[in-house]
């Protein structure tokens, strides 16, 4: 489903903030910080992931002169049972909250709500965004980090990173938020977790498909398409699916992927990157600036996401994805 969106919502400001080993990203020179401690002098991984949040958020804000009290809502979410990390920096932040689990999609899911918000009327400023904590995340949803496991080539690594923005009324200085379309859930029976890229291409297929043919685009209208974390191998099925369906092959170089460039081509992160985190520190930071700078006019960002859980996978379920869109200019 396609939104329009007339009052034409502006991303004010963004706050990323990344850890030790993101300082290896190809995008690290676009956060606003990195810290050399995973934990961030905090007890646990899950403490760590929460003041990193807190974190972006009070960049964000420093940025564009607000306090907590002018912010309507706090839209966001992450990874880790029952999204804590989160409801915990809400505590701390205390502004109207409303949490949001789409996965690695949630960074997008969270604007579209936010951009809703400010097109009602409901909302002068909001907050909007995602996050993950690498050790937390390989816990909870394949092993320990201190197991020592070996991943094969198509697993991806789980970026510790947090990336919010500021959604507010529309400045002509400013990006604008066009349209969205909210994508449906789509399993094409991957049961493998160490191979998300490609549980996760058809879903992306599906939006982006469905938002060129409801707003009645070609691949060429954009500058730029920049899908969440597919990692290589799922960027490479996606442009396979495109090219089948009558997307022309030079077309394609107008299309890329947040995970599959995250690391650069750091074979140590095998396939490339992923988590919450990885596609909304790359949105909320290099996608705004390069807008602000004039290098892009008109951008689709679609953010990925695999919607299983420890409990889906023990069961032998299949892992059902989503990926939704959102379309951004700058006049």
């Amino acid at each position: 489903m396609v939104i329009v969106f007339q009052s034409k919502p502006s991303f004010l400001a963004g706050g990323v903030v990344a850890g030790p080993l993101e300082k290896r990203s190809v995008f690290s020179q676009y956060f606003d910080t990195i810290y050399d401690d995973e934990r961030w002098q905090m007890e646990t991984n899950e403490q760590g992931h929460r003041k990193m949040i807190q974190e972006a958020c009070e960049i964000l804000m420093k940025k564009s002169g607000v306090n907590n009290l002018e912010i309507d809502f706090f839209l966001g979410g992450d990874l880790v049972n029952q999204m804590t990390p989160t409801n915990f920096a809400a505590r701390e932040l205390a502004i109207s909250f409303i949490g949001l689990f789409s996965a690695c999609a949630t960074s997008v899911s969270s604007v579209i709500v936010a951009s809703l918000l400010t097109e009602l009327g409901a909302s002068n400023l909001s907050i909007a965004g995602a996050s993950s904590q690498h050790n937390a995340i390989e816990r909870q949803f394949r092993y320990p980090v201190n197991y020592g496991s070996q991943k094969p080539q198509t697993a991806q690594w789980t970026v510790t990173a947090a990336g919010f923005a500021l959604i507010g009324k529309h400045r002509e200085e400013c990006p604008c938020i066009e349209a969205a379309t909210i994508g449906k859930v789509i399993d094409y029976g991957m049961d493998d977790p160490f191979h998300m890229g490609a549980a996760m291409a058809p879903a992306a297929f599906q939006t982006i498909q469905s938002h060129l043919e409801q707003r009645n685009q070609q691949f060429y209208n954009y500058d730029l398409i920049l899908t969440g974390d597919l990692g290589q191998l799922g960027l490479k099925l996606l442009k396979g699916m495109l090219v089948e369906n009558g997307v022309k092959k030079e077309e394609l170089t107008l299309l890329r992927d947040a995970g599959a460039e995250f690391y650069g081509q750091d074979e140590a992160f095998q396939s490339g990157a992923s988590g919450a985190g990885c596609s909304a520190a790359v949105f909320f930071s290099y996608i705004i600036q390069q807008l602000r700078a004039g290098s892009y006019k008109r951008v689709l960002l679609v953010a990925t996401g695999a919607l299983l859980s420890p409990l889906s996978y023990q069961q032998g379920e299949t892992i059902p994805c989503t990926a939704h869109a959102i379309e951004i200019t700058m006049k």
